[in-house]
């Protein structure tokens, strides 16, 4: 059958010898990828010289990885368990976080979070930092120790002795306060208000120049009108909006005035001129007869 192939021509016989080379040369190629897969080549005598050191390298590289291998086993086996003992958060060095089984890493978040200033005021505090976990805390917190220095003010109580509170004595029932006179210590004996009402009246009072009416306290949240007639008006505001002088901010800045009605009284002024009385400003359009009622005691014309 073989002499077949001479019948065919000569192009076509070249042809058939490279298919043939072709498929040696795949085979071989399969062939050598299984044995590789599965172990290192084996190389016959008299290989490639090259080809033989880059063997010999590979094997050398396994037997250094091996031995790191167990050298790293040798290691883990061998490592000084954790201490657990008393320790400040706040003072201990990293060699002490160390021996306390809190690793590298942990170590240097801790002693970076000191360096930026930050203190550990409460065993809690500790339990933030990154890379903590909360079993490691557990373990933890029953030896940890915040010395006085560091504490915070509310875990400082069994520290120094709590001071008593005291409060100021209430007024007896027909006292009467001046409303546009009163500090806050006068204002906290009034009942019914305490330090934190009392900081609002006075600042209110601040902001509208004044009092013009024992009615405006109830202006003020969370005040009701019972505490009324505890106080008494002896003269009006005494600092007033000055409509022909004051600046925007000044004119806005009032609780009964906002940036459109200040805006409306500089542009009549840079229009027209001096606004003469609260009449004229009733004809503005930003201003309601209740807000000319509400502002009237404040406007100052001169």
């Amino acid at each position: 059958m073989w002499k077949d192939f001479f019948y065919y021509s000569k192009s076509e016989r070249r042809a058939i010898i490279v298919l043939l080379a072709l498929a040696v040369v795949v085979l071989t190629g399969i062939l050598w990828c299984g044995r590789a897969g599965n172990s290192l080549p084996v190389m016959v005598d008299g290989g490639d010289a090259e080809i033989d050191s880059f063997v010999a390298q590979i094997r050398e590289r396994e037997k250094t990885r091996s031995a790191f291998s167990g050298y790293s086993r040798r290691y883990a086996e061998n490592q000084i368990q954790p201490v657990l003992q008393t320790f400040d958060p706040n003072l201990a060095d990293s060699l002490a976080f160390r021996r306390l089984g809190i690793s590298a890493f942990v170590t240097r978040n801790i002693l970076r979070y000191r360096a930026s200033g930050g203190r550990f005021r409460s065993p809690e505090a500790f339990a933030r930092i990154y890379g903590l976990t909360d079993s490691q805390f557990v373990a933890l917190k029953p030896y940890i120790s915040i010395s006085p220095e560091f504490l915070s003010r509310r875990d400082t109580s069994f520290v120094h002795e709590k001071k008593e509170q005291t409060f100021p004595p209430k007024y007896e029932e027909g006292t009467l306060v001046s409303l546009n006179e009163a500090d806050t210590a006068q204002l906290r004996r009034v009942p019914g208000i305490g330090a934190g009402l009392a900081r609002m009246i006075v600042a209110y009072r601040h902001r509208l120049g004044g009092f013009s009416r024992i009615e405006q306290l109830q202006e003020i949240p969370h005040l009701g009108d019972e505490v009324n007639r505890w106080f008494t008006l002896k003269d009006g505001p005494y600092r007033k909006l000055r409509v022909n002088h004051d600046g925007l901010d000044r004119l806005r800045n009032h609780p009964y005035m906002d940036f459109y009605k200040a805006k409306a009284i500089l542009e009549y002024r840079r229009k027209r001129g001096r606004i003469k009385d609260i009449s004229q400003m009733a004809m503005f359009e930003e201003f309601s007869e209740e807000d000319i009622r509400l502002l009237s005691p404040y406007f100052s014309f001169e």
